[in-house]
């Protein structure tokens, strides 16, 4: 079966009752990476605990037998078991296709497929079994990602205003995974429970030292995607010097590169950036002090060169994925190329 990003939730309990592989995909890592959690804590509901079996996609792809093995194999314990692999496009399609030929029933087999969509081949393969779940993720808005913010502090008993819950979604550039953990890290601070509820500011936000708009992955993604190779390699060595998630990172790249997609979609091929912001602003799909980042980007970025840049970036993530030795370097000569590449562009779609 295969469920959009809104039905997903409705479709929860009875994909876990019916469905034995789930293949989570889309520009939106966070969100299909939520939703495969979401759906895991559902199968121990339904089902109990299991053990979980994490597999690589570069793995599965020498071995393509191997993901069968481990769906048809046995604790030593005799405990239930999940298998949960990451993967990069493609790369674990013939592992899917051996698990699927397998006559056995086996184990729950959960899939979250990075830099792929619902039209990737495993996609194609399982869309349209009824032992099978697709669901593919866009990256949210900001007030989308606020609300999230919002509501999982309200279970952690964090009390926090509309505007900080606005500060923590784009410090964790709309990545609900990197909030979730602000925001259990400012319950700790606050000592907070459901059942003694803290109220959280700007100033208890600051002192736990939680990722700021200084601290975090934007002005990398600014400065590349805007052109500005002059601030280039001070954010390089800024990367560096705070060691950032070279993944991570990437992923902030992506989210930002979808975002112009969405933006680039609406605004039309012929329309106005300052005031097409200016109305997005004004609906709070889009950051005020993000209109100018923005500006810049959608006259850099648009047709066919923005498709462009996402074959990029998905080039370069699975690079990433393929050698995390060397994902450093070939991160940075990807940015930089990107950066050269935009200089080159004068406003013209």
């Amino acid at each position: 079966m295969k469920v959009t990003q809104k039905a997903f939730a409705t479709n929860l309990a009875k994909a876990a009752r019916e469905a034995s592989v789930f293949y989570f995909c889309g520009p939106d890592e966070a969100g299909a990476a939520d939703a495969l959690e979401a759906l895991s804590a559902e199968l121990t509901a339904k089902y109990g605990p299991a053990e979980r079996i994490e597999l690589a996609g570069a793995d599965l792809k020498r071995d393509s037998v191997r993901l069968a093995d481990e769906a048809r194999s046995v604790s030593l314990f005799g405990d239930k078991r999940q298998i949960h692999v990451r993967t990069a496009g493609d790369e674990a399609h013939e592992a899917v296709e051996s698990l699927l030929a397998s006559p056995v029933a086996g184990w729950p087999v959960l899939i979250l497929a990075s830099s792929a969509s619902d039209k990737s081949r495993i996609a194609k393969l399982l869309a349209d079994r009824p032992d099978a779940l697709v669901a593919m993720f866009h990256p949210p808005e900001l007030k989308t990602v606020a609300q999230a913010v919002r509501t999982m502090a309200d279970s952690a008993g964090v009390k926090m205003a509309g505007d900080l819950a606005d500060r923590i979604a784009r410090a964790c550039a709309l990545d609900t995974r990197l909030a979730r953990r602000e925001i259990e890290k400012l319950a700790l601070y606050l000592d907070a429970s459901p059942e003694a509820p803290r109220s959280a500011d700007a100033a208890v936000f600051d002192a736990i030292g939680a990722a700021s708009e200084d601290d975090g992955f934007m002005p990398v993604v600014n400065a590349v995607l805007s052109g500005e190779t002059r601030r280039l390699a001070k954010e390089l060595a800024r990367m560096q010097e705070l060691e950032l998630n070279p993944v991570g990172l990437l992923l902030a790249f992506e989210r930002r590169a979808a975002q112009l997609a969405q933006l680039a979609g609406r605004l039309g091929p012929r329309g106005d950036v300052a005031e097409f912001l200016e109305a997005e602003v004004s609906a709070r799909r889009v950051f005020f002090r993000d209109r100018g980042d923005l500006g810049q980007q959608l006259r850099r970025w648009r047709g066919r060169r923005l498709e462009r840049l996402v074959e990029r970036l998905m080039a370069l993530h699975r690079a990433l994925l393929a050698d995390n030795r060397n994902g450093d370097l070939a991160l940075r000569q990807g940015l930089a190329e990107i950066a050269r590449a935009a200089t080159r562009h004068n406003g013209r779609t």
